[in-house]
């Protein structure tokens, strides 16, 4: 009897498969709603701080921004000089969007977040002034209700998880926008106020039912019952963990920063889509082949296309007008349909 070759039942998808495509979006919506005036656009990032990480992520943003047609100033300061760096960022109109590297005072998270709040809200690429993490939190879309002309910044690695999952078919596009992820149960492990509590949110938002996993506890997030609420809510879940999180999750994600930490395989169930978006590998990598029908292995190179898209985004906001400041119709319509999909 002849043998036959037993199919792989893991896909394994590369980060660089997925940038491809937002990077292609990013460029071709930055044609449509710049004037043949305008020059590349600018990226000023901030380095205060000698973290490895930090350094590999700005390595990464040169390469891929000289790739695509924009500028990459980086901008190595005295952490005591960095506010007055970025107002001086903030009036300059050459720069069009700002990143700063975190984190730059390391056990006084509330110095971060007074940096984080220096950024022009026209500017921040990253989205994290007050005004985009509350729209996020709240679910809402727009700056400027009830124009809805300008579209909030959503933070870059959380983003850029919601852009992979939408590429694996993990989102329904049969469902309206905004619920089409009714139905998925998601674990996400790592609830840092930079990247795992916001990616809970944005994916409860969704319609998911999220349990967000830390050392403290479990919870979830969720629209309800029907998904009814127009924003998520959040209920401690007494007493569970890992072990009751992960044998009932479509996808897991993970993103602890350790390398010691590995989800453990056995619980995984057989089909589970996996992906990792800590600098470590949470998970176990041939033995999670074995069980996920979809391993992402990393999705820094999507994080960074996804940085590009915020940037677009950020010039997609500012007002159009000719040289004899009437409005330019042609280019108010591009910037309305840049990234109609979220």
């Amino acid at each position: 009897m002849a043998s036959h070759d037993v199919p792989k039942t893991c896909k394994v998808i590369l980060a660089e498969t997925i940038a491809r495509g937002l990077l292609t979006e990013v460029k071709d919506t930055l044609k449509s709603i710049q004037k043949d005036t305008e020059g590349q656009p600018t990226l000023a990032a901030f380095l205060a701080n000698d973290d490895p990480a930090a350094v590999k992520y700005a390595e990464w943003s040169k390469k891929t921004c000289e790739e695509n047609g924009f500028t990459f100033d980086l901008r190595q300061v005295d952490k005591d000089k960095l506010e007055e760096e970025i107002m001086n960022a903030n009036e300059d109109s050459k720069v069009d969007g700002i990143i700063v590297y975190y984190p730059i005072f390391p056990g006084n998270p509330a110095h971060d977040r007074y940096v984080q709040e220096t950024v022009s809200l026209s500017k921040d690429v990253e989205g994290l002034c007050h005004k985009h993490i509350y729209n996020m939190y709240h679910n809402v879309r727009f700056l400027d209700p009830p124009h809805n002309l300008k579209k909030s910044i959503l933070p870059c690695t959380p983003l850029a998880v919601v852009k992979i999952l939408e590429y694996l078919q993990i989102y329904n596009s049969i469902l309206p926008y905004g619920n089409r992820l009714f139905g998925r149960t998601i674990t996400v492990i790592n609830r840092s106020e930079v990247n795992g509590r916001p990616l809970a949110a944005l994916l409860a938002n969704d319609g998911a039912n999220v349990y967000s996993v830390d050392l403290t506890g479990v919870q979830l997030f969720t629209r309800g019952q029907g998904i009814k609420q127009p924003r998520h809510q959040v209920q401690d879940k007494e007493g569970w963990a890992l072990e009751q999180c992960i044998p009932i999750s479509d996808v897991i994600i993970g993103g602890v920063p350790s390398e010691g930490f590995k989800v453990p395989t056995e619980l995984i169930r057989d089909g589970t889509v996996c992906i990792n978006f800590s600098s470590y590998r949470n998970f176990d990598g041939p033995a999670v082949k074995e069980k996920a029908s979809i391993y992402v292995p990393s999705v820094g190179k999507v994080t960074i296309a996804v940085l590009l898209r915020n940037l677009v985004r950020l010039i997609a906001n500012r007002p159009s007008t000719n040289q004899d400041g009437s409005a330019d119709e042609s280019t108010l319509k591009a910037k309305s349909e840049a990234f109609v999909d979220g």
